[in-house]
């Protein structure tokens, strides 16, 4: 089929962009959540069976009762409920959706930022976007906590700010990818030695293990409330994102055909950036810096689907949270009864595979 029939098919269906492999990544991708959250719900310190675990995941009391999810979304006192039922779904189910939100949010942001940057090895984690986000969470945790309430919003001005130093540092009559990467690298260096220099002026041992689980990335206590905190911001990032594809098919052209197309290269690319800050700062704001998620997805998902950013960021919003409750269930199994951070699981799969991509490069470009 030629451009101008697709193009035009396109236009007659609205969705003549979703295809079989996009459809069954999605799939795929749900049915991993599924037996992933399962496993979830039946680990703990509460010991109950897989079934009497399902039971209470599809109690009628709390699937079919609006009055509960309005409770648990809002804010509010909960009805009579099963003390199996009761321990499932004010504990157990929000860690499984924060992972859900964790690993979308990171997911479309590493996808943004591989578009704007033109470079495979781009994510948050890579770009320093997660350290100064992170730096951010300590200052607002250690020295200024009356503004634990705007946490997610303070996340985004520390990704956005260290994300503006690493492109200037990398800035030299434009940028190449060895410079980003290598700007990211130094920048979350300082960055997180600043956030180890924070620990000092914490007096509160319970401040420092929060801190200690911020910079690991832990999903370990996390509730409804973190669930409320990340799903408004998440919802926005993911529909900027969905509603900006078009702009990062083209930045992908490469910056001369983007202007000729009469694209303002650095608007867009800044307005960019902070759909992917955003949803970078999401999830750092309710799970911590949990490294590599944003690197390792967009690429696997890419294999899969193409090259188009509207079925990229679509597949990122179901193939993210699948790796993230696997790496969460990871972290509940490997050394248990211990939990390891799921940031420690994740940093263990996406080193390699960072590698591995740097190997793959043929090249990475001019420093």
């Amino acid at each position: 089929m030629s451009d101008a029939h697709r193009t035009e098919s396109q236009s007659a269906n609205p969705f003549g962009w979703i295809d079989g492999s996009l459809v069954s990544l999605c799939l795929a991708s749900v049915l991993v959540v599924f037996i992933g959250g399962l496993v979830q719900v039946s680990l703990g310190a509460f010991s109950m069976s897989l079934a009497e675990a399902w039971q209470a995941v599809f109690d009628p009391a709390v699937v079919s009762n609006p009055g509960v999810w309005m409770s648990l979304l809002l804010g509010g006192a909960l009805p009579d409920l099963t003390k199996q039922t009761l321990v499932v779904w004010t504990i157990r189910v929000p860690r499984v959706f924060v992972a859900i939100l964790v690993g979308a949010n990171l997911a479309v942001s590493g996808a943004i930022f591989q578009a704007i940057t033109r470079n495979e090895l781009a994510s948050p984690f890579i770009l320093g976007v997660s350290s100064g986000a992170g730096l951010a969470i300590l200052l607002t945790l250690v020295v200024f906590s009356g503004l634990s309430a705007f946490l997610p919003i303070l996340a985004a001005l520390g990704g956005a700010t260290a994300f503006a130093i690493v492109y200037a540092i990398a800035w030299k009559n434009g940028t190449s990818p060895v410079r980003l990467v290598l700007a990211g690298v130094v920048v979350g260096t300082v960055f997180q030695s600043l956030q180890t220099g924070l620990f000092f002026f914490a007096d509160d041992l319970g401040v420092v293990q929060s801190a200690l689980a911020w910079t690991t990335g832990s999903l370990t206590g996390t509730d409804w409330e973190q669930v409320r905190t990340a799903l408004p911001w998440s919802i926005l990032a993911i529909f900027l994102a969905l509603a900006g594809s078009r702009q990062l098919n083209v930045l992908l052209l490469g910056e001369q055909t983007a202007r000729s197309l009469g694209m303002s290269i650095e608007k867009v690319r800044f307005a960019l950036a902070g759909v992917a800050v955003l949803a970078a700062a999401a999830s750092i704001a309710v799970a911590g810096i949990v490294g590599f998620v944003g690197l390792v997805v967009p690429h696997l998902v890419r294999n899969i689907v193409g090259s188009d950013y509207k079925r990229l960021i679509l597949g990122c919003v179901f193939a993210g949270p699948a790796l993230m409750v696997v790496a969460d269930v990871g972290a509940r199994l490997l050394l248990s009864p211990s939990q390891l951070p799921v940031g420690v699981v994740t940093g263990l799969v996406g080193g390699p595979y960072f590698l591995y991509l740097m190997r793959k490069q043929q090249q990475l470009g001019e420093v």
